[in-house]
């Protein structure tokens, strides 16, 4: 079967489907080299408000082709590293929508995405004990902001598979969904970001992932810059009119 990153855009949201079927949809160096220039592209795309991350089939991602890592002679967790940091950069709202396997790397890709929906009978696994593998220094700081410490080292230390019940209560995973039901909770959810203010979702995202290692102070500039943007923006004004009027809000930032 063809293996690859195939990529859709419809109604304000990109969708990026990892496809490597007969491996469980593993990522080949090829396609962590593609991740990020793909990313480039869709982010200069001023029609995506948002980006959802998939798997092909029943199957979100089960992590690094093996075979694919071996071959390369070590340098594909530089690749996976460096596609893993340009997903979490991405602009704006990433999801990743997420069926059955999602393992190793597919782990590494989710929790670098801001959100991520689970379908039932999704199992979630961070690897890199049973391969003897350094876990990325950027990969293991985001899973302890994203799970806590204790889980962090849980998932870490014993590269154990977790169900979607344990991923909901560690905060791995924000949503769960029934069987079948997937698909459509990630096309409304996706219609709410592109009805919102983007203006407030890009500072939002800055916000909350890059203050987190910077003095207060550099913090407070940030804020203060993003508070300035939305006055001059006009979409405070538009956000209250709506708001009386009852109304959908047309938010015009950026403008051009």
């Amino acid at each position: 079967m063809e293996q690859g990153l195939k990529t859709h855009v419809g109604d304000g949201t990109a969708t990026v489907t990892i496809s490597n079927m007969d491996k469980r949809n593993a990522m080949t160096v090829q396609m962590w080299r593609e991740l990020p220039p793909l990313l480039d592209r869709l982010a200069a795309d001023r029609a995506v408000r948002s980006l959802v991350l998939t798997g092909d089939g029943g199957t979100f991602c089960a992590g690094a082709d093996i075979g694919s890592l071996r071959d390369a002679s070590g340098a594909s967790q530089g690749l996976a590293v460096a596609a893993e940091e340009a997903l979490a950069a991405f602009p704006r709202p990433t999801l990743a929508a997420i069926r059955g396997y999602c393992v190793g790397g597919g782990a590494q890709l989710a929790a670098a995405c801001d959100l991520r929906f689970a379908e039932e009978g999704a199992l979630f696994g961070v690897t890199p004990a049973k391969l003897g593998v350094a876990y990325p220094a950027s990969a293991t700081r985001r899973l302890v902001r994203l799970v806590g410490p204790s889980a962090a080292k849980y998932l870490l230390f014993s590269g154990e598979l977790i169900d979607c019940v344990r991923a909901l209560r560690t905060g791995l995973v924000d949503e769960v969904l029934a069987e079948g039901a997937l698909d459509k909770r990630v096309a409304e959810f996706t219609a709410v970001l592109a009805s919102r203010s983007l203006l407030t979702q890009t500072a939002a995202k800055e916000l909350a992932d890059g203050t987190w290692d910077v003095p207060p102070a550099e913090a407070e500039e940030r804020g203060a810059y993003w508070a300035a943007q939305a006055r001059e923006s006009g979409d405070i004004l538009e956000g209250a009119a709506a708001f009386l009027e009852r109304r959908a809000p047309r938010f015009t930032w950026p403008a051009g």
